[in-house]
């Protein structure tokens, strides 16, 4: 049954290049909405809080800051209306779960940037 599944998603879900990334890096994700007859692309700019699932089903959280009010959104990673994802910085992290950072407010909330080799 699972090969049958694999065999599916591999054949029929489109795959999109997006970068890799993880729990702690920078993102800016711009889909595309719908409002009537018009579509628009709108852009959300925020921190990964984390990744899960494997295959067709992955999705990935982003937190970002409006005002002072946390917004949370959570994308599939092959959403059709996912048009792009930009890198914008690699972030130092120990887990693949930040939730923690939910609670942290000001400096605390920076999250140091991973070197590069």
């Amino acid at each position: 049954m699972s090969d049958l599944v694999k065999f599916v998603e591999n054949e029929f879900v489109a795959k999109k290049d997006f970068p890799e990334f993880g729990a702690g890096d920078t993102l800016t994700v711009y889909y595309e909405i719908k409002e009537g007859e018009k579509t628009r692309t709108q852009f959300f700019k925020g921190v990964v809080i984390q990744k899960r699932g494997a295959g067709s089903t992955q999705t990935f959280t982003i937190r970002k800051m409006s005002g002072a009010v946390g917004v949370e959104r959570i994308f599939p990673l092959n959403m059709p209306a996912l048009q792009k994802i930009e890198l914008n910085q690699r972030g130092k992290v120990r887990r693949a779960r930040i939730f923690y950072f939910r609670d942290l407010t000001g400096k605390k909330a920076k999250i140091k940037e991973k070197r590069r080799r």
